[in-house]
């Protein structure tokens, strides 16, 4: 177990466990377009799906935001608890599958950094997998939040959300369109693949999904109800 601190936009402390995501260049990423947006303090009410360690939860908090994590993993949701007391921040923690976690209810900004890894096999992922696994085309979280989006938006309300080029920015794109939601890109990252998908490389290219290149470019996508 490691505490970490991280610097940019402001620093935080961010205690994470084995088994939990660390905050990452995604994270990262989100966290800048997520500062970006307009939060009124004490009045912004944000949903953070899948909120890992809890950072972009507290970062929300911390800038005055009313924010729900959600999370599948006890563990991320005793993690995420943790953070926000270590920052002192409130922060609700709900356990849960996604939007199941707050029927009902509805969010000025929802804010997710789903797993969004290909992976070789079929079985649903275990253990810290969960965490990045994402079926053969990375998808098959994607696909949910952009189906239930429209269900947690209020009217005016705005969805970040960031995964790789690897699983399909314009079919993310699409599938937010079918669900009524115009998305844009509104941030792009490239940089060196990790150790998991080097260590997938013959079976990415096999499939299709990269080329001779062992670099990836995560995007932030912003939707708002179109």
């Amino acid at each position: 177990m490691t505490a970490q601190t991280l610097t940019a936009p402001a620093r935080l402390r961010c205690w994470v466990p084995r088994g939990v995501y660390s905050p990452q260049a995604d994270t990262g990423l989100l966290r800048r377009a997520m500062c970006r947006e307009r939060i009124a303090p004490g009045r912004t009410e944000i949903l953070d799906l899948g909120t890992g360690s809890g950072l972009l939860a507290v970062e929300a908090a911390r800038r005055g935001g009313r924010v729900t994590a959600v999370d599948i993993s006890w563990r991320a949701v005793l993690t995420t608890w943790w953070n926000a007391r270590l920052n002192g921040q409130s922060v609700r923690v709900r356990h849960g599958d996604l939007a199941s976690a707050v029927p009902g209810r509805r969010f000025d900004l929802v804010v997710t950094n789903p797993p969004y890894v290909p992976a070789p096999v079929t079985a649903p992922p275990r253990g810290p997998a969960r965490a990045w696994d994402a079926g053969t085309d990375g998808r098959m979280v994607i696909d949910r939040i952009c189906e239930a989006a429209p269900t947690v938006l209020r009217p005016a309300g705005t969805l970040l959300l960031v995964h790789s080029h690897l699983c399909g920015v314009d079919d993310t794109l699409t599938r937010l369109a079918a669900a009524g939601l115009y998305g844009e890109v509104v941030d792009r990252a490239r940089l060196p693949y990790g150790h998991v998908l080097r260590s997938r490389l013959a079976w990415l290219r096999e499939r299709g999904l990269t080329a001779r290149g062992t670099t990836e470019e995560l995007v932030v996508i912003r939707a708002e109800h179109a």
